[in-house]
């Protein structure tokens, strides 16, 4: 018998899931003032911070504005802003999102490099592995951690542990990114998805052959399409 995984959520995005649902429903509409953040949370039974972290969720989606001194009211949106997930929120600014991948090249594509020069055998062959869990994987969630420990597999391979913590630091946003390219790829044709595994598969065979230069290339032109990806998203969005 197969079991799905169950991801544990957030306090905040309970909450801020919450307040969509009572948006969608209807329950509150364009220009209505929430209540104070006191009595949310005490309504919701939880922290304050979750509720300020869920507001922060809301705002950043578009839905609500906060006055100061006012108090947070819902704004008018566009509809299609209520099918956004929670957890990309956090990245709902196209700058937030360039910066976070200039990062991921700045640290990436030298973890690359140094990896396809120090890597060991068993750190191939986790990078190997991660590599086929992507291939099969039979489930959109199991695919971006595939994806991800990947990425990771390979900042280990390169014996910095300096460069390692700070992926591990990012590594949140990471997963953020991850999951929004592969849930964009997904509702695109087949073989744009095939095209993500085969950049993963070529990468991998640069770090096999200890060519650094060859994996730094493939890992920017990796980087650069999931930017093209997610700037497109955000193009449309402000369609």
């Amino acid at each position: 018998m197969n079991y799905k995984r169950i991801k544990p959520r957030k306090i905040y995005e309970e909450v801020a899931e919450a307040l969509i649902d009572m948006i969608k429903s209807g329950q509150l509409k364009s220009g209505d003032k929430l209540e104070s953040v006191q009595q949310l949370a005490e309504n919701f039974q939880v922290g304050r911070s979750a509720v300020r972290e869920a507001l922060s969720a809301l705002r950043a989606m578009g839905l609500v504005e906060m006055h100061q001194g006012e108090g947070t009211y819902v704004r008018e949106f566009d509809s299609k802003m209520l099918s956004l997930p929670v957890y990309i929120a956090v990245l709902m600014k196209k700058e937030d999102v360039k910066n976070l991948l200039e990062v991921r090249r700045i640290l990436e594509v030298g973890a690359v490099q140094a990896a396809a020069a120090r890597r060991t055998d068993e750190q191939l062959a986790e990078i190997k592995e991660a590599l086929d869990q992507m291939e099969t994987a039979n489930d959109q969630e199991l695919g971006e951690e595939a994806d991800f420990r990947f990425h990771m597999a390979i900042a280990k391979a390169s014996k910095n542990e300096l460069l390692i913590g700070l992926m591990n630091n990012v590594s949140e946003m990471m997963v953020t990114t991850m999951r929004e390219t592969r849930r964009l790829w997904l509702y695109s044709e087949k073989s744009t998805l095939d095209r993500l595994w085969k950049e993963h598969q070529q990468i991998y065979q640069a770090i096999e052959a200890q060519d650094g230069s060859e994996a730094q290339n493939l890992m920017l032109d990796h980087l650069q399409s999931v930017e093209e990806v997610l700037m497109k998203y955000f193009d449309e969005m402000n369609e």
